[in-house]
């Protein structure tokens, strides 16, 4: 079992996401870095959709009340066990008592806890991710608290066998304060100017302040479009480049809404998102760049055949 002594602004049980059910309005929420959580558990022993802790904004501090082997994953915060400096991105043994704190730090806004076991909470519509706007998942529907006390189920293997994997450096996604992602265009390419589609694809864009886990909004060049910024609302998913009428595009991130009024100019790949999530607001640089669906799928593949490299150890 793990102890909240503080859960800093926004801490929150997350999975992978909450998949079906966009079509009654409904997020797939889920973690912003899809691919530290997936690593974190994979660590730990778990299954890649376990429920583990995400972190934003601030710190948190925990307590371990049994013995557990946990790893931290994530971009722009640091690890301490005892207020000693631990890695991320390996799983380690914490004894009963231990004290563990994510630390924010420069260079990323999330951070991830797994615990091997995963924490055990009541699915909603078949998943345990916190969507705080709808009062859905996780505990109670809400950031966790402190004294919140989080069950932990049974471990694949044992502690000796689980403590010690990490994951190379050379696997892991390009998280920077300035980078540039790989879009699909459209899927309403048509709505925007020949001028407004170069404008997109040739500037960098600031990540505003007020981005949060719906969305995140650039500031910088206005994208023309051809006749008004008003459709017929249509689907979105995470990922979705909508461009209002201010000219400046918004991206669609994890509890992002399921249906948008404004044309779609790009979407983001899946490979990338983890990079643009751990983009922090009010300080983060974005461009982006054209590509094919291909390309966006050998991308994601060879990202998580990347993750093979934690092997169950057998012996």
């Amino acid at each position: 079992m793990l102890t909240i002594i503080d859960p800093g602004p926004l801490t929150t049980i997350q999975d992978l996401g909450r998949f079906g059910f966009a079509r009654f309005g409904v997020p797939v929420s889920g973690a912003m870095d899809m691919f530290a959580l997936r690593a974190a558990n994979l660590l730990v022993g778990n299954e890649a959709n376990a429920a583990g802790l995400e972190v934003g904004i601030g710190d948190l501090m925990l307590e371990a009340t049994d013995d557990c082997v946990l790893a931290a994953a994530g971009a722009g915060y640091d690890l301490f066990v005892n207020g000693r400096l631990m890695p991320l991105w390996m799983s380690i043994l914490c004894r009963r008592g231990s004290v563990i704190e994510m630390r924010k730090s420069p260079g990323g806004c999330w951070g991830y806890v797994a615990v091997a076991g995963g924490i055990v909470c009541e699915p909603v519509l078949g998943s345990r991710a916190t969507f705080v706007r709808g009062a859905l998942g996780g505990l109670n529907g809400g950031p966790l608290r402190g004294g919140d006390t989080l069950p932990v189920g049974a471990p694949s293997q044992s502690p000796w066998q689980l403590a010690g994997r990490e994951i190379p450096e050379m696997i892991l996604p390009k998280y920077g304060e300035a980078i540039t992602v790989d879009v699909i265009i459209g899927p309403q390419a048509e709505r925007f100017a020949d001028e407004g589609l170069r404008v997109f694809l040739s500037s960098e864009y600031a990540v505003s302040a007020t981005s949060d886990r719906m969305g995140y909004r650039l500031q910088g060049a206005t994208i023309a479009h051809r006749s008004g910024a008003d459709i017929v609302s249509d689907g979105m998913v995470r990922g979705s480049a909508q461009v209002p009428a201010s000219g400046e595009p918004m991206v669609m991130m994890a509890d992002g809404p399921t249906t948008g009024g404004y044309p779609k100019i790009a979407t983001v790949v899946s490979a990338d998102f983890p990079a643009l999530a751990q983009c922090a607001p009010g300080a983060g640089r974005v461009g982006f760049r054209a590509t094919t669906v291909e390309a966006a799928q050998a991308r994601y593949r060879a990202m998580m055949n990347g993750l093979r490299v934690i092997e169950p150890d057998d012996d």
